[in-house]
This record gives structure tokens, sequence and C-alpha cells, in this order.
């Protein structure tokens, strides 16, 4: 088999063009891609705990604790003690998602449309559910 036949080289590729698509659109905006997607779970679950968003985003909690505390440091989300148990901490959106949230979607939606344009909407509909099937 050839390398550019191998499926592992081929979701890396694809993974580094939209990578770096969506990277170039969230710069205005001093996000990195991660960051994005955690904004983009908390804005669909707010008060979830680190670890609930590791689990949702696969990724470890170490991770994704670090990405939190920078994010709650430039504001975009807050950290909050959960109530009935003082170790955990559960996340919500900062002050600064409000008027960013419509233009964040705006250009997740932009990058998937570019993304895909190439794509038929049978296309589109058979490869997002291909790779969801394949997490």
């Amino acid at each position: 088999m050839d390398y550019n036949e191998c499926i592992a080289f081929l979701l890396a590729k694809a993974n580094q063009k939209s990578q770096s698509y969506m990277k170039k659109k969230l710069q205005p905006y001093g996000l990195t891609t991660v960051q994005h997607l955690i904004l983009e779970v908390v804005m669909a679950h707010e008060g979830l705990t680190t670890g609930e968003i590791g689990k949702l985003l696969i990724s470890d909690n170490a991770t994704v604790s670090g990405v939190l505390d920078r994010m709650a440091e430039s504001g975009w989300i807050k950290k909050e003690t959960d109530p009935e148990d003082k170790r955990i901490s559960r996340i919500y959106l900062g002050p600064k998602v409000n008027e960013l949230k419509p233009l964040l979607f705006n250009e997740r939606e932009s990058v998937n449309e570019d993304l895909l344009k190439s794509f038929s909407t049978e296309e589109k509909v058979l490869f997002k559910r291909l790779l969801k099937d394949f997490l």
C-alpha cells in the first residue's frame, strides 16, 4: 500500500488542514482550536466539571484543566466551586463570550462549509456519520 492510501496518513492530513483553517478563523479572537472546542461544550452544557468536559472531548483531565485555567484568566470562562462539594469546580461562560457567541458560531459554520464545499449534501451527511462512527 502506498503511504498516501493509508487511513492514518489521510486522517492526519485532513486534521492538519481543518485545524489550520480553524486556527486562522479564530486568531482575531485570541482563541486556539482547543479553547474554541471547549467553549462549544460549555455553551451547550454550562456547569460541567473539568472531568465531564474531558470525557465529552475524549481528553485527559490534566490537559483540559490547563486549558480551562488559561481561559479563565482571559475571561472566556468562569470557574465556580460546587456548593455541595468544595473540591469540584463547575465551568460557566465568562462575560467575554456573550457578545462574541454569534460570531464564534458563524466562524465554525464558515469553516464547516468551506471544508465540505466540494461535497454533495448526501456526501456531507455520510462523511459526518462515518467520522462519528469512527470515534
